[in-house]
């Protein structure tokens, strides 16, 4: 019998390639599927998929806990529900389970970013299962067109705030966009809730990253989703833009999950499996101290108090294209973080009295 510290993997063969806007072709080597068998003798089946051009995420097919279960659906972009399906198919053929895209009877999505739920359009109608998600997140998915205007709108007001120029706010603007032009409203058949248990999996809510984020505890196994992650830092934005995200729910959801005992293994919604949970946690709070002091020694060592977009050129000189905006709301998030603790002043007062939405100023108390 497979288990998670020694399972069987199985590789999809000839990944479908993805086509891009620019009719240019990738195909990126999916890793195999895998299976994972919890203390609570839950099946768990990690399938990979291509999100976005070379940005491999993983759906979670979960067996022996109440009916069968799909966790997160993938982006819906270019072939990437070509790879679930192909990977569902692995789970039939290669471990020989008796499981195909009619019989899934549940989809629960972790949080309401599009790598995690822009398939379920597609993915819910192909199997009428039940939808499910966190109650914060539910209006991204029911009200879909609605959330991206709101969510646009107070990012081009924080765009303003950090002090970006007026192109390069459109540019960025329209590559957030882009990627969000293929998705549509879902209906949600049940929402979820911090410390419920359903069937075997007890869900923790851990806001930072995205406002309904949720891990799902299946015995000593913890689907992580993107609150942690075996390599990166995952990313952070301002609580300006969305409640419930920021730094400071993010970490106040680290210690939410460090304070659970017991787990042995993390599967997160992106790279490779986690074996020591609690060091990985300890590991992501000290990037973030870190990328907090260099907040700081970047405001100290600047001429004058600078903009958001000031500091985002002190500590991210290179990014290019979307990862400036990434970049952007990463610093945000942290120089939001210090502004609330009342480390940091505004001061430019005069302007933001007086102008709407100026470039704000920060000097470290």
């Amino acid at each position: 019998m497979a288990c998670f510290r020694h399972f069987t993997p199985v590789v999809l063969l000839s990944p479908v390639p993805l086509t891009l806007p620019s009719c240019r072709m990738s195909q990126v080597e999916l890793p195999p599927v895998e299976r994972f068998i919890s203390s609570s003798g839950a099946k768990i089946y990690r399938i990979p998929c291509e999100a976005f051009p070379q940005f491999v995420a993983f759906v979670y097919l979960v067996l022996e806990a109440g009916p069968p279960t799909l966790i997160d659906t993938g982006s819906g972009y270019g072939n990437c529900t070509s790879h679930v399906l192909a990977g569902l198919e692995a789970v039939h053929d290669a471990f020989g389970e008796p499981i195909g895209l009619e019989q899934i009877e549940r989809i629960i999505v972790t949080h309401g970013h599009i790598d995690h739920f822009g398939g379920l359009p597609v993915l819910a109608e192909k199997t009428r299962a039940q939808v499910g998600i966190h109650a914060l997140d539910r209006r991204v998915l029911v009200a879909y067109e609605e959330r991206v205007v709101v969510a646009t709108k107070a990012l081009r007001v924080f765009l303003q705030w950090a002090g970006v120029e007026p192109q390069l706010q459109d540019e960025l603007i329209a590559m957030y966009g882009f990627s969000k032009r293929h998705v549509r409203s879902v209906p949600v058949d049940f929402t979820l809730n911090d410390g419920q248990e359903l069937d075997g999996m007890r869900f923790i809510h851990t806001p930072g990253h995205c406002p309904g984020q949720v891990c799902i505890m299946l015995g000593d196994v913890l689907l992580s989703a993107d609150h942690i992650l075996q390599r990166t830092t995952p990313h952070q934005a301002p609580e300006s833009i969305t409640a419930y995200t920021g730094l400071g729910h993010y970490l106040e959801s680290l210690d939410k999950v460090a304070h659970h005992g017991g787990f042995d293994l993390a599967l997160g919604g992106h790279e490779l499996p986690i074996e020591n949970v609690y060091q990985r946690i300890e590991q992501i709070r000290q990037s973030h101290m870190r990328k907090l002091e260099r907040v700081r020694d970047a405001i100290r060592g600047h001429d004058g108090p600078p903009t958001i977009r000031q500091i985002t050129k002190i500590m991210y000189p290179n990014v290019k294209q979307f990862t400036v905006l990434m970049a952007l709301e990463e610093v945000g998030a942290h120089v939001e973080y210090l502004y609330q603790l009342g480390e940091l002043a505004v001061t430019n007062l005069d302007e933001v009295e007086k102008e709407e939405n100026p470039p704000l100023r920060y000097a470290v108390i």
